[in-house]
């Protein structure tokens, strides 16, 4: 199992910060840890709206443009990490910010459930596969949504020897739940063993709840190999995430609580093969079949939450779109938008759209994938700037 500490943007730009809360997630017990390349304008228009936080309500975008960091930063913290004996992972939000990051030679590239519908961006991606280990997450995404992720992703690099070097497996894809904090009811962990199933690769759990217990427990016990948790030095201070992160004492109680399921589900893999038994053998028939060492986790969880609340954290394992998230398809992820006001007659050119998010009171717009059919497209109307790119804008000037 690999644990990554999730600092994000919990440093605030201070590279003292940085190193206290890579120190913490060291001492807590954490494989990684992993950073946010922050440029605003790679993540959304500064007209998106505004954000509520503890000194009052400021822009969106200025919250983001208040983190950005040069990149000698994010080689810092890699350094130190190193020291630290841990790996360093960090999330791109767009081209820009994914070449800077491999230049310093990452150990993994994380690619962030908004950026699933991202293609340009998967696409270059995609020229470091096996080159650099990738992970990426599947919130406020449909299954089509993450097939169509990875199959761009694995490219024609498919079937490349892998690098023997590399820390980790060349793509591994994290079952995640888009909302903060997100509900433990609607985490369906069961989806982490689903879509290893369907694609074939590791899998493991972004997981976004604020009980440092449940949901780790869970999606190891269910064949996960990594967990992403985010962790701060304080849910009180003003970081993005904080409030929904885990303190180092929280945290390093789930790096504990991880462990003992690994252990256990090795004591009992040992008993079976001792006695002759297939290893995975169940107790009960059908999807929701358990193995006796799942049976043993999941009786020692109902001491602490009650049966009922581990098997609907459990869930069906059929993936779908959470309740929690649904409202925010379309919106958290990517879509086309203008940077600025345009005029009926003009031509749309390559730096007058860009792939973001919508967030707050935009419109949403078409989905990136048509970039190059809408550069150099007419518009058919006026556009004001940050408005999502819709069909109707340009519908005469595509040739049919």
């Amino acid at each position: 199992m690999t644990i990554i500490a999730e600092i994000g943007t919990a440093h605030g730009g201070s590279l003292d910060k940085a190193f206290a809360l890579i120190d913490a997630a060291a001492e807590a017990g954490a494989d990684a840890v992993k950073f946010q390349w922050v440029y605003a304008e790679e993540i959304l228009h500064p007209d998106t709206g505004f954000v509520a936080l503890p000194g009052g309500k400021v822009r969106l975008y200025d919250r983001f443009k208040a983190l950005e960091v040069p990149p000698s930063f994010f080689a810092d913290c890699l350094a130190y990490t190193h020291k630290k004996g841990m790996l360093f992972a960090c999330s791109p939000f767009g081209i820009r910010s994914l070449h800077e990051l491999a230049a310093i030679k990452p150990d993994a590239i994380k690619i962030a459930s908004p950026e699933v519908n991202h293609t340009p961006l998967l696409q270059e991606c995609a020229s470091y596969y096996r080159r650099i280990p990738l992970i990426i997450s599947s919130g406020v995404s449909k299954l089509g949504d993450i097939e169509k992720a990875i199959d761009i992703l694995e490219g024609s690099n498919g079937t490349q020897e892998k690098d023997c070097t590399l820390p980790l497996a060349p793509l591994t894809l994290l079952h995640c739940l888009t909302f903060y904090p997100a509900p433990e009811s609607e985490y369906n962990v069961r989806c982490v063993d689903t879509l290893h199933r369907v694609f074939g690769i590791p899998t493991g759990i972004s997981d976004h709840s604020l009980d440092p217990v449940l949901v780790p427990v869970l999606s190891t016990m269910t064949g996960g190999c990594m967990i992403e948790k985010h962790i701060t030095l304080s849910r009180k201070t003003d970081g993005l995430d904080d409030p929904v992160a885990l303190e180092p004492v929280q945290f390093a109680q789930m790096v504990h609580a991880v462990h003992q399921t690994e252990v256990l589900l090795a004591r009992y893999g040992r008993e079976a093969q001792a006695r002759g038994l297939a290893e995975g053998a169940t107790i009960g028939s059908g999807a929701l079949a358990l193995t006796p060492a799942q049976a043993e986790i999941i009786k020692q969880l109902a001491d602490e939450y009650g049966e009922a609340k581990v098997h609907t954290v459990l869930g069906s394992g059929i993936k779908r779109l959470a309740e929690s998230e649904r409202a925010n398809y379309g919106r958290t992820n990517r879509s086309l938008h203008y940077v600025h006001a345009m005029h009926k007659g003009e031509r749309i050119q390559a730096e007058d759209i860009a792939v973001l998010r919508t967030e707050k009171v935009l419109t949403p717009g078409i989905a990136p994938d048509f970039t190059d059919t809408v550069t150099g497209a007419v518009l058919h109307r006026d556009v004001s700037a940050g408005a999502g790119v819709q069909w109707e804008d340009l519908l005469e000037s595509i040739p049919q």
